[in-house]
């Protein structure tokens, strides 16, 4: 592991297959850049659908490298279960922040983005401007 403070990135899903498959994606899609801690947070704990502030809260824990953690979500209760996690304050990291962002378009350009050594803000604006990617 390196010295570099990196954003590290948590993608909560209500499947915890969609949460690492998203994650694969967008750190494939990242390339040369510096390796960004993302981690996947998805389903419950007994392996169902679902969200649970456990699983997110270790995921924090685990790809905080000093630079903020941004977390995405796919579906309301997910965004729902980070805001509580946030508002209990010593749940997760203290730089933690939840994107509005898409969740698949939205991670690649976080995971791209944090690749360059950028500051959470950075790596938030990117992955807002996702939801203005037009695809026709």
């Amino acid at each position: 592991m390196s010295d570099e403070k990196l954003v590290g990135i948590v993608l909560v899903s209500h499947s915890a297959r969609v949460a690492e498959s998203v994650a694969e994606l967008a750190q494939g899609l990242a390339g040369g850049g510096t390796a960004v801690p993302v981690a996947p947070a998805g389903g419950t704990e007994a392996g169902g659908l679902g969200t649970s502030a456990e699983l997110i809260a270790a995921a924090a824990a685990s790809v905080d490298r000093g630079a903020g953690v941004a977390v995405l979500t796919d579906l309301g209760s997910a965004v729902l279960t980070v805001k509580a996690l946030l508002a209990e304050g010593d749940e997760l990291p203290a730089a933690t922040r939840l994107v509005d962002a898409p969740f698949v378009e939205g991670a690649v350009a976080a995971v791209v983005t944090a690749s360059t050594g950028a500051d959470l803000a950075a790596v938030e604006a990117a992955a807002t401007e996702a939801y203005g990617y037009r695809k026709v």
